[in-house]
């Protein structure tokens, strides 16, 4: 019985060292200066750099840039920029490790080099 007890016990507290905290990190309507530029929408895309740490403060891996995670969204959909950005950040804290995520969700646009409908002038 003490046994179970001292499992059980042991159990309940390793839950004491793990979870997880979501940081909102905003919203912008694109990456770049559109400016009037045409352009096609190519679909949704997501993009995700994270650094994992021992113990919380020993890097294991570099990264968790907005750099790279807005280049991997950009990448997903083979865009030229992004538009309708939303990027949050979390933390997930194990017993021995932690992840430390940014995550960025858009859509993909490529831009053109007319409008539609455009026809060519010539003198």
């Amino acid at each position: 019985m003490i046994k179970c007890f001292q499992l059980f016990f042991g159990l309940a507290l390793s839950f004491l060292f793990v979870g997880c905290a979501c940081i909102p990190g905003g919203i912008a309507p694109s990456n770049t200066p559109l400016h009037a530029k045409p352009y096609t929408v190519l679909g949704t895309t997501e993009g995700v750099d994270s650094r994992y740490a021992i113990l919380g403060i020993i890097p294991v891996t570099d990264g968790n840039s907005l750099r790279d995670a807005v280049k991997d969204a950009k990448g997903q959909v083979g865009a030229d920029a992004l538009i309708d950005i939303t990027v949050d950040s979390y933390t997930q804290w194990w017993i021995l490790f932690t992840r430390t995520v940014t995550k960025v969700d858009a859509k993909g646009i490529r831009f053109k080099d007319a409008w539609e409908g455009d026809k060519e002038i010539k003198r």
